[in-house]
């Protein structure tokens, strides 16, 4: 019986009018392994929320995923973008108060609150949604593994130290850090329980003698032998209410993003809750001067495969299709001894599949790349050291004026979120304004936001800040973000310019500057929009390609990147 088929019968046996399931597994991560609603819809987004009732099912997702839903889940699920119907509203529509089963491992009291309201009763589910899905979690052990401090730059003594200055200063006695990005963070370990990310599946709970590590233990032998702190005692998560009784101190920290209903539930029979952002977000978002050099290292390895990638797609016949392009890039990637994975799908889009914003080529999907074709490739790779995102988009001949006027207003954005000086007020919805201003000027948009966090060989979206309209964040040395403005004509083409940037201080200030160094596709510019700042940043942001590339290169591939540069150096001196 698929998946489905069981929650429908569930919603009879259990005296259901609905059943909810999230994007998130227990451990509230973007990239699962299985991604629960992927198998239950065939959604392969990264954000949305079904709701499967006896009458119908819904999908719920945000702008950037309604023409990826309707393609990969329209068949059985009505598609809603959330930017414009709420699932409050969705409910209230129903004129009965809807009994909606949830698991209590895959929301948190806020999510709950914040997605259903009070117009309904969410009634808790004991039979996980694994038993829907039983036959497709991942059985294999993959061992936790730690980085040494020439690649993070920080002990986990001196990280701890810093963590529990925050806490005293708050008079917490524990805290449960129920994110394992956090986690991997604070003890510098990593792991392979997700695709697209190093990060291993566990929380500990943490005061200031001891640590409480929950995981499945057959993973913890390295962490174990490596005695990564003092005080550290391993059990399995099915030990998580017995350990919780023995533990001293009257409060805890709980993170209201990441701390599961059910955990709560446990954690609240022994101790007084305070619900607060895990100050790790903020402290792993600001990184040290060892994590930037050895980001702009792996960057300056990507920015290679890009440029390589890039040559072939320009001057090659064009024999291939979006897959194969997909493939080539990652063949790529792999000619460096330190990539490991990619950081998230490769979105490999031509023509109407560009206008996709988070598009997965399939071999449904897969088109034949042609001459007219507007092509864009977003991709990232995990390294060593260091997580990489970046996103260029070619065409293959001569475009419209139309169009080159679109790419330069994107790319006019682009450079001006990179060109800011950063002060005490700038921030992401600051930044947002800026990387629109010049689409907004012929009234055109796009639908998601213009950055995201990254981390340092961690999750390749990363909060708490973002270039954003809802962004309040300030901005702080060390932070990495995306920059990335685009455009998207449904059914035609799609346009976005990708770089990772970084903040850095000069002189008691603070200015951003590129990781990511690869070609931008001269032939899709009017240079004639570019004012003479745009014109020298990208002339000087092509010399710097050249000389870091140039003796990586062979003597086909140098000579194209030389005339390349060459274009952006002659419209300066016009």
């Amino acid at each position: 019986m698929s998946p489905l088929k069981n929650i429908k019968k569930s919603l009879i046996t259990q005296n259901l009018d609905g059943y909810a399931v999230p994007k998130n597994d227990e451990f509230f991560q973007e990239y699962s392994n299985p991604n629960i609603l992927e198998y239950i819809t065939n959604f392969k987004g990264s954000a949305g929320l079904a709701l499967i009732t006896k009458e119908e099912n819904i999908l719920f997702v945000d702008g950037r995923y309604t023409t990826q839903a309707k393609k990969e889940a329209g068949r059985n699920f009505k598609i809603i973008e959330t930017n414009k119907e709420s699932v409050k509203k969705i409910i209230t529509s129903y004129n009965f108060v809807m009994r909606i089963g949830y698991s209590p491992k895959l929301f948190t009291s806020l999510s709950l609150e914040k997605i259903f309201g009070k117009n309904c009763q969410m009634v808790p589910q004991s039979q996980e949604i694994k038993k829907f899905i039983k036959n497709k979690y991942n059985k294999k052990t993959n061992l936790f593994y730690t980085l040494g401090k020439n690649i993070v730059g920080e002990t986990v003594k001196s990280k701890i130290n810093r963590l529990n200055r925050v806490l005293k200063k708050k008079r917490i006695d524990n805290i449960y850090i129920s994110s394992p990005e956090n986690v991997a963070w604070l003890l510098n370990i990593r792991g392979r329980d997700n695709p697209n990310s190093p990060i291993p599946n566990c929380q500990i709970i943490l005061n200031k003698n001891k640590i409480y590590f929950f995981s499945d233990k057959q993973k913890t032998f390295i962490l174990k032998k490596k005695k990564i702190f003092n005080n550290i005692e391993y059990f399995d998560k099915e030990k998580f209410f017995d350990v919780i009784k023995k533990i001293n101190g009257s409060n805890i920290l709980v993170d209201k993003v990441s701390c599961s209903i059910y955990d709560e539930s446990l954690i609240r029979t022994r101790f007084n809750l305070y619900f607060d952002n895990d100050p790790c977000y903020r402290l792993k978002s600001i990184k040290n001067e060892i994590e930037i050099k050895n980001t702009k290292k792996i960057h300056l390895h990507d920015g290679l495969a890009m440029t390589k990638f890039l040559y072939y797609l320009k001057n090659k016949k064009l024999r291939f299709d979006e897959i194969k392009l997909q493939k080539k890039l990652e063949e790529l990637r792999k000619r460096n001894k330190a990539y490991l994975f990619p950081s998230f799908n490769t979105i490999s889009g031509s023509g109407p599949n560009s206008a996709i914003i988070h598009y997965k080529a399939s071999k449904i999907s897969n088109r034949k790349i042609k001459r007219n074709d507007i092509y864009l490739c977003d991709s990232g790779g995990q390294y060593n050291y260091g997580t990489t995102d970046v996103t260029r988009t070619i065409c293959f001949s001569k475009q419209s004026l139309k169009i080159k006027n679109i790419f330069t207003r994107v790319l006019k954005g682009h450079i001006a979120v990179v060109s800011s000086t950063i002060t005490s007020d700038t921030t992401g919805s600051k930044l947002d304004k800026k990387a629109r201003k010049w689409l907004k000027e012929i009234n055109l948009n796009y639908s998601h936001g213009t950055g995201h966090g990254v981390g340092f060989f961690l999750n390749v979206h990363e909060g708490p800040m973002s270039i954003s309209k809802f962004d309040k964040n300030s901005l702080k040395e060390g932070m990495i973000l995306s920059n990335e403005p685009g455009y998207y004509k449904p059914g035609h083409f799609g346009i976005r310019i990708e770089n990772l940037i970084f903040v850095y201080k000069k002189y008691k200030n603070l200015y951003f500057d590129n990781l990511t160094f690869a070609p931008i596709d001269f032939d899709l510019i009017n240079k004639n929009l570019l004012n003479k700042s745009e014109k020298n940043y990208l002339c000087n942001y092509h010399k710097k390609i050249y000389n870091f590339y140039k003796n990586a290169l062979d003597p086909n591939e140098k000579v194209w990147l030389k005339n390349l540069t060459n274009k952006f150096v002659e419209i300066t001196l016009r």
